[in-house]
Parts: C-alpha cells; sequence; structure tokens
C-alpha cells in the first residue's frame, strides 16, 4: 500500500493541509487504481461516494449538451482532487470525468475526508479556495466563450496547453488531444476546429505532423488569444 505521507502529488491539493496522523488515517482506508485512457473515473448524473485524488496522468471535465456534444469544462491533471463540489453540496456529479490518458488514481471516502472537514480548519479553508477558483475559472471561461471569436479561443487554448502540459522532445504538444477533443474545448463544430488548425499551418502559426502539433510562432498565437 503506497503510504499517503510519502505521496508527492498531495502537497499541489488540499490535502497539504493533513497532518501525518491524518495522512496514515487516509492510506488505511482509500483505494488506488488505473483508469485506461477514454474511461470514466465518473459520470455526470453519479451519486459520489468520495472524492478522487489524480495520482498520475490527465483528465478531461466534461459536460453533454442537450444536442449530444461533449463541452470539456476543464482539464485535470496530477495533484488535483474530484468530486469536492458534490460532496459538500450533496448533489450527483455535474460533470463527467474522464482519463485522456492512463491515469493512476486514489478514492477516498466521503466519511473520512468529512471528518478532516470537521477537525481541521486549514483543510476546509483549502477545499473552499479550490472551490472559489474553480468558480472564477468558469467565469473566465463564460466571458472568453461570449466576447472572444473561435480563432482567438483557439490560439488561447494552444498556448494553454503548452504552458500546463509541456511539450515533447521534438517540440510538439505533450498532451495529444484529438480534433473533436480540442473542439470541445473551444465550444465549436470538430470540421471549425481542423479548418482553423489548417489556417494557422498556412499562416506558418504551427505545424501539424499527424495528430501532432507544434507551436512555431508563440507570440503571434498570444496575440491572437487577446
Amino acid at each position: 500500500m503506497s503510504k499517503c505521507e510519502q505521496c508527492i502529488v498531495r502537497q499541489f491539493s488540499s490535502l497539504k493541509a493533513l497532518g501525518k496522523e491524518e495522512l496514515l488515517k487516509m492510506a488505511n482506508c482509500k483505494t488506488s487504481y488505473t483508469i485506461k485512457k477514454g474511461e470514466p473515473i465518473f459520470e455526470e448524473g453519479e451519486t459520489l461516494k468520495g472524492v478522487f485524488c489524480i495520482k498520475d496522468g490527465v483528465g478531461k471535465l466534461s459536460k453533454l449538451s442537450s444536442n449530444g456534444k461533449d463541452q470539456i469544462v476543464k482539464l485535470v491533471k496530477s495533484g488535483e482532487l474530484l468530486g469536492q463540489r458534490s460532496m459538500i453540496s450533496e448533489e450527483s456529479a455535474n460533470l463527467s470525468a474522464i482519463a485522456l490518458n492512463d491515469m493512476e488514481v486514489c478514492f477516498i471516502p466521503r466519511k473520512e475526508i468529512l471528518g478532516f472537514f470537521d477537525k481541521n480548519n486549514e483543510f476546509s479553508m483549502n477545499v473552499m479556495k479550490t472551490i472559489c477558483g474553480d468558480l472564477k475559472e468558469a467565469d473566465d471561461h463564460m466571458v472568453s466563450m461570449a466576447q472572444k471569436s473561435v480563432k482567438s479561443r483557439l490560439a488561447e487554448t494552444l498556448i494553454y496547453l503548452e504552458d500546463t502540459f509541456g511539450k515533447n522532445d521534438d517540440g510538439s504538444l505533450y498532451l495529444q488531444l484529438s480534433r473533436e477533443e480540442i473542439a470541445g474545448l473551444i465550444g465549436t463544430a470538430t470540421e471549425s476546429c481542423i479548418r482553423l488548425l489548417s489556417d494557422y499551418k498556412k499562416e506558418g502559426l504551427i505545424e501539424l505532423v499527424g495528430k501532432k502539433i507544434i507551436i512555431l510562432k508563440r507570440n503571434e498565437l498570444i496575440k491572437l488569444s487577446n
């Protein structure tokens, strides 16, 4: 059993406020498992029985719109906790969480987390700050969708992917999303996304090698995103 007190990723989430005794308690009740690429961690409408800590890998939080289109709300990575809002509101999951590559995830039961919430003020404040941060991100995303062109949103997303997840040795974006997933992030049709990426390539802003995307003119993309 991996020891929670020796796990580095806890430092990136609300769990960093927990003391050694609490971490030992958590280690004894958590479940660790692998989620394969494309599999759900949980689905929209599901009643969550605890929170999930991402130890490794990247996932997407998305919502199915009335026309059946998958709108990606946020990408999540190592160190993040999922399900905190559902745990506090006692409502079913508002979003689905799907693995974009193979993920290592730990599940911590609700009862245990609420126990920490009651006894550890710093932990409960951290959880609240995380939820407030998510709300701020949602506000910014809503304004971006309403006020920016699709071309600007694509530029913004490509810069975000490079800054957040880094690059491979060949210069391509580390997180390789499908054209459909990129379209879901920027809120447009897949065909429009493909056309825009092709336009960016013609303008010399990016290079496309199969599904790989290489940013060539970062500063020009930043200008476009604004």
